[in-house]
């Protein structure tokens, strides 16, 4: 992804968002995004959604606090999105176990509700995006990893479209595969697919709190 892809998307949040540390938060006002895929595996179809969480990194102006944190086997950076605290997470774990460590972060965390992931979708076309509010994996492990380990399909997913190949045998090579030059080509716009998650954490922030 080029430069001027990363310079587009971290724009209208500059100014709002700023670096954080860990802090008493009041309850519903925290956020675990995990962005799902493969370890070691960067640029593949399958860890798209580890990309997006890059991305969502270097907007939120913390692509340098990436850390690793043993207890749930991921790398965490903590932003603020107005006075709500984000938990980006990039499970280190394989991609049909990635709930194994989501779980263990929103335990760690408190979080019940407060979890959103990032994948790719192979039912949509490369750089179409949709914002799925819960349901089923729809076939998808990691997601079902998700599901399975949270005990709960109500998580939002931010779904990344990578398209898929036209015959069925092809699929475990085609999401595990880099994507071509071409398309990369397309992966800035989609990448900008932060500012459909970001809005939609900062309306969830808005809101007033449930929690005692």
């Amino acid at each position: 992804m080029g430069p001027f892809g990363l310079w587009r998307a971290g724009q209208w949040l500059s100014l709002a968002v700023s670096r954080c540390v860990l802090e008493p938060r009041p309850p519903g006002k925290r956020w675990l995004v995990a962005g799902l895929g493969n370890p070691g595996l960067p640029g593949t179809r399958h860890s798209v959604g580890m990309a997006v969480l890059g991305q969502l990194a270097r907007r939120l102006g913390v692509a340098e606090s990436w850390a690793r944190d043993r207890r749930c086997a991921a790398d965490l950076a903590l932003a603020s999105l107005g006075d709500a605290q984000l938990v980006l997470l990039r499970p280190r774990r394989l991609m049909n176990v990635n709930g194994s460590s989501v779980a263990r972060a929103a335990e760690l965390f408190a979080l019940t509700e407060e979890v959103c992931l990032v994948h790719d979708e192979l039912h949509k076309p490369l750089g179409k995006l949709a914002l799925k509010l819960g349901g089923s994996a729809r076939g998808h492990s990691g997601v079902r990893s998700c599901i399975s380990c949270l005990n709960s399909n109500a998580m939002p997913r931010l779904r990344v479209g990578i398209g898929r190949p036209t015959h069925p045998d092809t699929v475990q090579g085609y999401v595990l595969g880099h994507f071509s030059p071409a398309e990369w080509e397309l992966l800035p716009p989609l990448l900008s697919a932060t500012d459909l998650l970001l809005d939609h954490k900062h309306e969830r922030s808005q809101r007033p709190s449930s929690g005692p």
